[in-house]
Parts: structure tokens; C-alpha cells; sequence
């Protein structure tokens, strides 16, 4: 078995973090249970460029419960965990991951997992598309299917099939609601605050935090800085969204004036250049900066590069930056996602729904792949409804459901005043 990983010695170690989150994703071991009866992708090839974490064993685990050949690698460079890299290759699958890869490791990792000519793909963030779209056409004629599990990801993919390029159907699995609506708010909002706090030991209360976009993984941000004592700013492009901000009892102003008041900024708007160049010339002495969108563009840190006289570490995961006129800026995590680069991600219970969503997905296209033209698709609503009625249920909650009576009122027109 072909792998590349830091040290397979950490395998012990790893295992005992991925029991410990499978103790939280219940949906996650109910779906694995069943795939390993009915076996749906026996004998399926599947490529898997994903942030290898504990939660993500838990997944491959189950993908390969049910009967798929998994290869994966790093869907960012700063997010593995090298004991679960460990420990899904001590369990036979082959992993080509090591936390702090240069950029060079990381596509060649991302070459070798391509290479093994996948029949479906789940990527984070569309790289492994990208590069079957471009280097590595020859393989696409046996690829039936994929999944994607980011919003980047599904803007990508999108964009390449408005192109007319995208050469096979495609789950957008962000798009599902136990996806987006959970994963997205509470995941990213918990585990952001988390990897700023564990990345500088900053006290959140009474600091200004600017939330630049407002979509499900700013709305989560903004509420639990709110939640820990934060003066809370959010500024948005969307009229819409920069309103529900107002209603959810944040300032909203534009990044020009918010860059001049903010202590800490977190991007999350899936865009480029969301801080700017002027937006670091307004910024106050001692400001931090960080990113929870998937690709680091989102900083513009070739010009705070190109601003600052030096440079240097101050702590691991802190990059202080002293510009000419002596104010300093403090980069998180290389402007990489700072929940996964100075965290642990997000937590087990909310990616046991993303996940459950990425493992259905993988059956979905095994049994629809041939009726599919290439395109971005959205996963049954059903499938959302049985991930949440298995969540509750492991919560020990219980929710209603119609009389024949109800149900009959709500899909006929007839009964009025």
C-alpha cells in the first residue's frame, strides 16, 4: 500500500481520538451499520481529498464499511492531524497527508490520490476536480460521480459547469439543510472563536470583532463572539444579508470603516481580497486577522507582505507584521482556516450530519449515476429528514407528526375562513 504520512508510530494515538468522536455521531454509526450489510460501493475506487481529522476516520471508516477502495489526501495543507493519518493507514487505507506540507507536497499528495483513477470523487473545496479537469483529463472518462462539501467547493463547481466543462454529476452535499444549517452555523462558529483563542489566548469579551460575510458560517461566528462579551460588526455586499445582520443585533458597516475599529477580523465570504490592502493601511496597532473560508485568498497577504518592514513568529500560528509607520498586524494561521489550522475543526456531533450527508451521497450516485448528466445536484429532501429524525432520536428529543386530518388541510385548497 502507497502512502506518505509523518509517522505511522502515532497510529495508537489516533485511534483513541477517532473513538473518542465517534462517541458523538451516532447518525454516522447507524449509516455505517447498515453499509456493512448491504455493502453499496463494493469494489467502488473512491478519491477523497478532505481536512483529515478524527471525525474524517469516522467517515472512511464507514466508506470503507461499505465496501469502497479509499484513497485520501489533505484538503489543506495546515489541517491534518498526523496520528489519524496514522491510523487510517495502520486500517488499510491509504492516506498521502502531513500537516505543514509545502505546496509542492500538497499537489503532488493531491497527484498521487487522482492517480489511482477514482470512480467517484468527495473533495473540500473542488481541488481534486480541478486537477481531473485539467492535468489529469485521461482519468475522467471513469469517473460516474462526486461530492462536495464546501460552499467554495459548489461555487467551483458551478462555475465550471456554467462553462459547460464539468464532466460528471456532482453532489453538492453543502447544499443540504443538515449540512449548510448546522455544519456551516454552529461547526464553524464554535470551532473559529475556538482556533483564534487557542492560536493568541485572547480574552473575546469587550473586543471588537468584525465578521466580514454574513452567510450560515458568519451568522454562526458573529453569534458566538456576541455570546462571549464581543462588540460584534459584520459587513456584507448583500443588502439582504447585511439586514438580517442588523435584526440579529450587530453593527453592520462597510469594511472601509469597520477596518478602522475592529481588534479581530475573520473572513468567511468564500471571495478574494476581502481584506484589502487599504483595508491593512486603516487597521490599529495590534490588530489580528484570520480566515475561515476555504482557500486563503480571501487575505489579501501579498500586499500586507509587500507593506511590512518585518516579520516574524510570535507564537505557533501567529505571524506579527510591522509596517513602516510601526503599527503591527498579526495573521492567524497563514490566513488558512484558522478552526482547523490552530484548532481541532469542527466538533463530532454537527459532522456526523455532514457526514452522513457525504456517505448517502456516495450510495445516491452508485444508484443514480447513470440517469445523471453532468451537473451540480442537491441530495433528496428525504435524505435530510431521516439524518435529522436519527439525530434527535440519539439526543433522546421526539418531535410531532401529522394527523391524517393536518395533513390532508395543508395539501387542499377547499377549507377557508
Amino acid at each position: 500500500m502507497n502512502y506518505d504520512i509523518k509517522d505511522v508510530s502515532l497510529a495508537n494515538q489516533g485511534a483513541l481520538r477517532a473513538e473518542w468522536a465517534e462517541r458523538e455521531m451516532p447518525v454516522l454509526r447507524t449509516i455505517k451499520e447498515r453499509f456493512a450489510k448491504e455493502q453499496p460501493l463494493k469494489g467502488i475506487k473512491l478519491a477523497g481529498c478532505l481536512h483529515i481529522t478524527a471525525e474524517t476516520a469516522n467517515l472512511a471508516h464507514t466508506l470503507k464499511a461499505a465496501g469502497a477502495n479509499l484513497t485520501l489526501c489533505a484538503s489543506n495543507p495546515l489541517s491534518t492531524q498526523d496520528d489519524i493519518a496514522a491510523h487510517l493507514v495502520d486500517s488499510g487505507i491509504p492516506v498521502f497527508a502531513i500537516k505543514g506540507e509545502d505546496d509542492k507536497t500538497y499537489y503532488d499528495h493531491m497527484s498521487a490520490t487522482v492517480d489511482t483513477g477514482p470512480q467517484i470523487t468527495m473533495d473540500d473545496g473542488a481541488d481534486v476536480v480541478a486537477m481531473l479537469h485539467s492535468e489529469k483529463q485521461h482519468l475522467l472518462s471513469g469517473v460516474i460521480g462526486g461530492m462536495e462539501e464546501t460552499t467554495t467547493g459548489v461555487i467551483r463547481l458551478k462555475a465550471l459547469h456554467g462553462q459547460g466543462k464539468l464532466a460528471y454529476p456532482i453532489v453538492a452535499v453543502n447544499d443540504s439543510q443538515t449540512k449548510h444549517m448546522f455544519d456551516n452555523r454552529y461547526g464553524t462558529g464554535q470551532s473559529s472563536l475556538d482556533g483564534i483563542i487557542r492560536a493568541t489566548n485572547m480574552l473575546i469579551t469587550g473586543k471588537t470583532v468584525v465578521t466580514v460575510g454574513y452567510g450560515w458560517c458568519g451568522k454562526g461566528f458573529s453569534m458566538r463572539a456576541k455570546g462571549m462579551g464581543a462588540h460584534t460588526i459584520v459587513c456584507e455586499v448583500d443588502p439582504v444579508r447585511a439586514l438580517e445582520a442588523v435584526m440579529d443585533g450587530h453593527q453592520v458597516m462597510s469594511m472601509n470603516d469597520a477596518s478602522k475599529v475592529g481588534d479581530i477580523f475573520l473572513t468567511v465570504t468564500g471571495g478574494i481580497k476581502a481584506i484589502d490592502k487599504h483595508h491593512f493601511e486603516s487597521m490599529k496597532d495590534g490588530a489580528v486577522v484570520a480566515n475561515s473560508g476555504h482557500f486563503n485568498v480571501e487575505i489579501n497577504i501579498e500586499a500586507l507582505e509587500e507593506m511590512s518592514e518585518t516579520k516574524r513568529s510570535m507564537r505557533e500560528f501567529v505571524e506579527e507584521y510591522a509596517l513602516e509607520d510601526g503599527r503591527k498586524i498579526f495573521l492567524l494561521a497563514q490566513g488558512r482556516l484558522i478552526n482547523l489550522g490552530a484548532a481541532e475543526g469542527h466538533p463530532p456531533s454537527v459532522m456526523d450530519m455532514s457526514f452522513a450527508n457525504q456517505a448517502l451521497a456516495g450510495e445516491y450516485i452508485v444508484e443514480n449515476h447513470a440517469k445523471l448528466e453532468p451537473g451540480v445536484y442537491t441530495l433528496p429532501t428525504e435524505v435530510d429528514t431521516d439524518i435529522a429524525s436519527i439525530k434527535l432520536g440519539a439526543m433522546g428529543m421526539s418531535f410531532d407528526t401529522l394527523t391524517e386530518e393536518q395533513d390532508k388541510y395543508l395539501n387542499s385548497w377547499e377549507m377557508g375562513t
